[in-house]
């Protein structure tokens, strides 16, 4: 069976995206987000990157409302700590990963301009937002 992880990029590697590099909590530098004075910020589930697109996924047993608005701000954070650290500026989106996503919530991910990942038995199925509301943070 194939982690979670590896599904994950090999469904965004479908649509184009061919990340290079992926990384999941406690395994490299995005895991943990602190600030410049070594506070707690937030953390990365999983991370895809290539050298164009960050890909930041929430990844939740269960998915609730209030999980949309604090990927969001996770993302914002991400954002504001790749450029106090001068990395190369390039396009950071979102997903939210569930195995239990109710309709009503991919609805408002899909507005808010991120990807929805549902589990459905062995297969990571990707719902990609319309093109006019894909968001870059």
């Amino acid at each position: 069976m194939i982690p979670v992880a590896f599904r994950i990029k090999r469904r965004f590697n479908n649509i184009g995206y061919k990340f290079t590099s992926m990384c999941k909590g406690g395994l490299y530098l995005y895991d943990n987000i602190y600030d410049k004075d070594h506070n707690y910020r937030t953390q990365i589930d999983i991370l895809l990157e290539n050298d164009e697109y960050v890909i930041a996924v929430e990844v939740k047993a269960e998915v609730r409302e209030n999980d949309i608005e604090h990927h969001i701000n996770r993302l914002e954070i991400l954002r504001e700590w790749r450029n106090e650290r001068n990395y190369p500026s390039i396009k950071i989106r979102g997903a939210i990963a569930g195995a239990i996503f109710p309709d009503e919530f991919k609805l408002k991910v899909l507005e808010a301009g991120m990807y929805v990942l549902e589990q459905s038995g062995d297969t990571m199925l990707l719902e990609v937002p319309e093109t006019d509301k894909l968001r870059d943070f």
